[in-house]
Formats: C-alpha cells, structure tokens, sequence
C-alpha cells in the first residue's frame, strides 16, 4: 500500500493530480492487493508511516546553468562572506523585493478594539469597498532585522528606486563603506536598468548583487 501511496496516479492513467486514501482504497481493490479495504484504513496505515507520499513542497527546477555558482555568491553574503573575506561591520547586505497586485480594501466601519467591559473581543467589519491594487516593495537589512518598506501604483524602476532611496538617504546606510543590495530578477534588461536609473548614480558604496531564478 505505501507503494502504491508514492506512486503518480498518472502511472496508473488514473484522471488525478494526487492520490486521495479513498482513491488508494479503490485502486488497491482494482489491483488486487486485497479484496476490501476502506479509505479510512488507508489513511491510518499511512499516518503511521515514516513515508507520507501525500505531504509535497513546491519546487522550482533551476533554468540558469550558472545557478549554483551565482546563487553561491548570494548564500555567502547571508553568511557574511564576500569573495572569500568576511564582510566589515561596516557593510550591510539588503535583499529588495516587491509583490504587485495586493488588494487595498477599506473597511466600512472602523475596527472596534477589544474590551473587558462587555468581554469580546476584537470585532473587524466583514463588508469592505475595492480601492484598486497596489504593488509592495520591501527592503529587508539581512544582517540586522531592518525593514524599510513602501507602496505604489504599480512596479516598475521608479519605484524601486523610490526604494532604495529610502534606506540608502538614512545612516547607516548612507555612510556605509558598502552596502549589498541583493535583487531577484527574471528580465535580463532589469538590472542594466536599475544601473542606469537616477537613484543609483550619487551612491557610489551601492553594490547591486542581482540574480535571477
């Protein structure tokens, strides 16, 4: 049974993405692994197992065959390593990312705190009014638990320099020996971009570390 649990449904051109402890119960009656047999049983056996087939993890298979080599320089500097040396303490490592189309709602009534007097607690209005989507960026100091964050319109360079700006303006970032600021990208034209853009030209100990998934 735990084999027939870690196989593709597929293999067995079965219609399904994964294996149900009903759907194992019914195939192993099909196959003859027994003559009856319940899903509930299935499921027991399973759990009792150090094999649990039916727990996954999202997986996205490297595409760049100098992955492990660029994403080794990144992994170094969330250890504190650049080029073989330990980083200073004066230099910072920042990681920037973004999420775009985030909801902004507007609650029509305003959030009642929690109260001892009548004992419940906190009540938030369930009905709200749609105010479009906006685009997060966030700036987290890898090494020090720092968070600068923001929102816009939408993404794109401008506010991704609105961005850095925003950490690099305030010390100790800005009297940084240097500061590391680590990028994902998927564009190849994004970082000569970033490079090109305004914000970067007066801040000469920004070091952009890109990579790309």
């Amino acid at each position: 049974m735990i084999r027939l649990a870690c196989e593709r449904p597929a293999d067995s051109e079965v219609p399904l993405a994964r294996w149900s402890s009903t759907e194992l119960a019914r195939e192993a009656v099909t196959r003859g692994i027994c003559e009856q047999i319940s899903g509930v049983t299935v499921w027991r056996w399973l759990s009792k197992d150090a094999i649990k087939p039916w727990q996954y993890r999202s997986w996205i298979f490297p595409r760049d065959p100098d992955f492990t080599v660029k994403a080794g320089r990144i992994l170094d500097l969330y250890q504190g390593r650049w080029d073989g040396e330990l980083l200073h303490p004066g230099d910072y490592v920042v990681c920037c990312d973004e999420k775009p189309s985030i909801q902004a709602r507007h609650r029509k009534h305003p959030t009642l705190p929690a109260t001892s007097a009548v004992k419940r607690g906190q009540r938030v209005e369930h009905e709200y009014e749609r105010k479009g989507a906006l685009c997060y960026f966030a700036a987290w100091d890898a090494r020090r638990a720092k968070l600068f964050d923001r929102c816009a319109p939408a993404d794109g360079i401008v506010p991704f320099d609105q961005l850095v700006e925003q950490f690099m303006s305030v010390e100790p970032y800005s009297k940084a020996q240097r500061v590391f600021v680590i990028v994902e990208y998927a564009d190849p034209v994004v970082v000569p971009t970033l490079l090109r853009s305004a914000c970067w030209q007066p801040l000469g100990r920004a070091k952009l570390s890109a990579y790309s998934s």
